[in-house]
């Protein structure tokens, strides 16, 4: 939070500026024509970057206002990054209201961009710098970011991390890799894996396993292995599973997990958030067939 400085008026967006917006539905009542001005955040803390720079509800006549959260990203590597931010928007009361996430790919090294986050009007509720704040941001170099969608990466391979499943302490979450490219692709093994920490860092002291058998049974990770071939349009799965419990010791949280399909493949850079406690311990499964994967011809 910070002092609430005299209003002004909203800074105009830079031509050919790109929105990217959090859709969702629309609250309605008195509270969602008033006019709110912004109130500017030029002092605010920027976080791994990225700093909220006004937020403002603007009344449309006639319609429902739209909530809007202008953002900045800034990139002081050397390389172009893809951000992935997620953003919380608070009651009067504190109470999280939403959760938006947005990305912003391929902010060139030593710029800033500037973005508006689409929000959604909530009756009473005054979107200003103190109720919408940026919880997290995870940021890769883009040509390690996945892409799960959008044209195929030169390595002609997609690999994306699902949300993955949580029960009684017990995490797994799925590996996904399709072959978007034009010709057949051949794994064998899992996938090779390296951990890394908020900073992009290798965590040491975490053992990686090719079985399960020490962490969960029945989760299949202990089939033999196999070479997997993969035409134009089929897809592999893999997975991680570990537990969470925390026992004597620090307990250990990896963000980012980079992955390489196999020795011929360059590695990609996806944020599965493992809460491996203190259990010093993941597994990884081998790439198994997946069939044809959901639209591809």
């Amino acid at each position: 939070m910070h002092t609430a400085v005299r209003p002004r008026l909203p800074v105009a967006l830079a031509a050919g500026a790109v929105l990217l917006t959090a859709c969702g539905p629309q609250g309605t009542g008195p509270a969602d024509h008033e006019a709110k001005r912004p109130v500017a955040s030029d002092d605010a803390p920027a976080q791994d970057g990225v700093r909220i720079t006004s937020a403002v509800k603007r009344p449309r006549a006639g319609e429902p206002s739209v909530a809007t959260a202008d953002f900045t990203v800034t990139n002081r590597e050397t390389e172009p990054f893809t951000y992935t931010i997620t953003f919380t928007v608070t009651s009067l009361s504190g109470a999280v209201l939403e959760s938006p996430q947005e990305t912003v790919p391929s902010v060139p090294p030593g710029r800033t961009v500037q973005r508006t986050l689409r929000l959604n009007p909530t009756p009473g509720t005054l979107h200003d710098r103190k109720h919408v704040r940026i919880a997290k941001v995870r940021r890769v170099p883009s040509d390690e970011a996945p892409a799960a969608t959008g044209p195929c990466p030169p390595s002609g391979i997609r690999i994306t991390a699902d949300e993955g499943d949580a029960a009684m302490g017990l995490r797994v979450v799925g590996l996904h890799l399709t072959n978007c490219g034009t010709r057949s692709r051949h794994l064998d093994g899992p996938p090779g894996l390296e951990l890394l920490d908020g900073e992009r860092k290798p965590v040491p002291g975490i053992d990686i396993l090719h079985d399960a058998e020490d962490i969960a049974s029945g989760t299949g990770f202990d089939d033999p292995p196999g070479p997997v071939d993969l035409a134009p349009g089929e897809s592999a799965s893999a997975g991680l599973v570990w537990r969470n419990t925390t026992g004597a010791g620090t307990a250990v949280n990896v963000p980012y997990v980079r992955i390489k399909a196999g020795p011929a493949f360059p590695p990609v850079t996806v944020t599965p958030e493992l809460d491996l406690g203190t259990t010093g311990r993941l597994a990884v499964s081998p790439w198994k067939h997946a069939g044809r994967a959901a639209g591809q011809q």
